[in-house]
């Protein structure tokens, strides 16, 4: 069995053009590192470090995590848990078969390092943290996703709540207070302040980033020492989370087709009313809502906008250090784009209607098909769990750029150039996304393509020096929006809503005759996904 499942691994043709979309994108990410190494020479190999660790991070979660959380979704596993093949082998294996995709994935780069390293701009000795910290960290964060969703709801709803108690100590302590951070500590009973302190330094120093920073300006065997102790805290991290996660498979599996769904809340279920399909959609969305991503980055992005408006009025008691480097790092207009581009990662990806598998999809389909729903229904369910998903992070990326306008950093024209941008680019993401689930294509493919690969590759053109070419991809238009003049971001905010009500007319037009061929064609057949 063990054998079979690598070698279908290996010639699914999903699995095969997922796995070349992954390194195109890992390649794309490289690129833009290597762009900002040649627009800024002194911060050029950190920016390398920094993009090949994100996009490790993003693989982990994508290709290892994503996958992993819909498998139990399948209940062809029941078969599988009454063979000899137990649960825990059949999670590891899918596990090793993803940290191998990921691996090849990562040694995509390993000709460019190389390159980078006979041309002078890396160290050689960079190679190997550049190469085996993305993997490790792609391991710990594509396991920690898994074991997210396989907890039990109680355990989940219990954690979010320590999460946002961290998330209010982290911002207090390493944003609010900065460098004042020994003024406040001092306010604070003598072992809780130092707790606090060493805590928070911890944190500080042992993080992947900050530890590939460290390493980068010193080289030395201080510097090999922290790598290789981080690294073999995070390998033990990924060995307990895997061992968990293992462990919980089966109990997960059960719950999810077993156990009765109670509602403890003791509030009156909401009805369906008249669009039962997106009543449905946004409940399903809602089971893992992301509300822990949210709080974060709504939480720094509230704190940069009330910096933003204060200016020189800003507490003199409060922290300056962390705010100023977000505005070194773009300010308003880089962060916003990045909030408008996280709200449309759910109308990318079509969390709302997509099903795992096609198998998964046939049954769902099979019901769907024999109602009386049109295109307009599935695309209004589509929509509505995609904004129930993304609307908080568009919502803070609206209060930065009302901030900055209203400080005069920006014009109140730039403005509401940059939120119809961003509305243009939702749209823009959305009917993609909408067209790839009545095709049957790979949605997550796609979504990994517009939410990553269309951002570096408008950050490559204006790092390069050509920003005009940057506008015309909806991230570039929407930083355009409040950086230069309006008009430079009107051209490609204008050409990106012709082509998403184009694509609009026509998704909406054949959805129903997509979806019937669709089924058509795999109802019945073995499919390798």
């Amino acid at each position: 069995m063990v054998p079979y499942l690598f070698r279908l691994a290996a010639v699914c043709p999903g699995r095969q053009q997922g796995f070349r979309h992954a390194v195109v994108a890992h390649l794309v990410l490289l690129a833009a590192g290597v762009a900002w190494a040649y627009r800024y020479p002194q911060q050029g190999t950190s920016a390398i470090g920094y993009f090949l660790l994100t996009a490790g991070i993003v693989e982990g979660a994508v290709l290892l995590g994503w996958r992993l959380t819909q498998l139990p979704k399948s209940q062809a596993l029941e078969f599988l848990f009454v063979s000899p093949l137990r649960p825990w082998r059949l999670f590891v294996v899918e596990t090793v078969i993803g940290l191998c995709r990921i691996t090849l994935i990562t040694l995509s780069g390993l000709p460019v390092l190389l390159v980078l390293s006979v041309a002078g701009i890396l160290d050689a000795s960079d190679v190997g943290p550049f190469l085996f910290m993305p993997l490790t960290w792609a391991a710990v964060t594509g396991l920690g996703f898994i074991a997210w969703a396989y907890e039990p709801r109680a355990v989940r709803c219990w954690a979010e709540r320590g999460f946002l108690l961290l998330i209010l100590i982290y911002l207090g302590v390493g944003v609010l207070a900065g460098e004042h951070l020994a003024a406040w500590i001092r306010h604070l009973p003598e072992p809780l302040g130092q707790g606090v302190l060493l805590g928070f330094e911890s944190f500080d120093r042992y993080n992947p980033f900050a530890v590939l920073r460290f390493w980068l300006e010193e080289r030395s065997l201080a510097a090999w020492e922290r790598v290789l102790g981080v690294e073999a805290a995070a390998l033990i991290a990924a060995g307990l989370l895997l061992v968990r996660t293992a462990g919980r498979l089966r109990g997960h599996f059960d719950e999810r087709h077993y156990q009765p769904a109670v509602d403890h809340r003791g509030r009156p279920r909401p009805s369906p009313g008249d669009r039962p399909l997106s009543w449905w959609a946004v409940r399903r969305v809602s089971e893992y809502s992301g509300r822990v991503n949210f709080w974060l980055a709504g939480g720094f992005g509230l704190l940069y906008a009330i910096y933003t408006v204060a200016g020189a009025h800003w507490p003199a008691w409060a922290g300056r250090r962390v705010l100023a480097v977000f505005d070194v790092a773009g300010g308003v207009p880089v962060w916003a784009t990045a909030l408008v581009v996280l709200s449309a990662v759910p109308a990318a990806f079509q969390y709302g209607l997509w099903d795992s598998n096609p198998h998964e999809r046939c049954r769902r389909l099979e019901l769907l098909l024999l109602t009386q729903l049109t295109g307009i229904d599935y695309w209004h369910a589509a929509a509505a769990a995609a904004w129930k998903r993304g609307r908080g992070y568009f919502g803070v990326a609206l209060l930065l750029w009302l901030a900055a306008a209203v400080v005069g950093k920006i014009s109140f024209l730039q403005a509401v150039t940059a939120i119809a941008a961003g509305t243009v680019l939702w749209g823009l993401y959305f009917t993609l996304g909408f067209q790839a689930f009545t095709r049957g294509a790979q949605a997550n493919l796609r979504g990994l393509s517009l939410t990553l690969g269309l951002p570096a590759l408008a950050f490559v053109f204006h790092q390069i020096g050509w920003p005009f070419l940057a506008g015309f991809l909806p991230p570039g238009a929407v930083h355009h929006a409040a950086t230069l003049s309006p008009d430079a971001a009107w051209i490609g905010a204008v050409g990106s809503a012709l082509v998403a009500l184009w694509m609009a007319r026509i998704c909406l037009g054949r959805c129903d005759g997509e979806l019937h061929r669709w089924y058509e064609k795999h109802h019945g057949k073995m499919v390798l996904e």
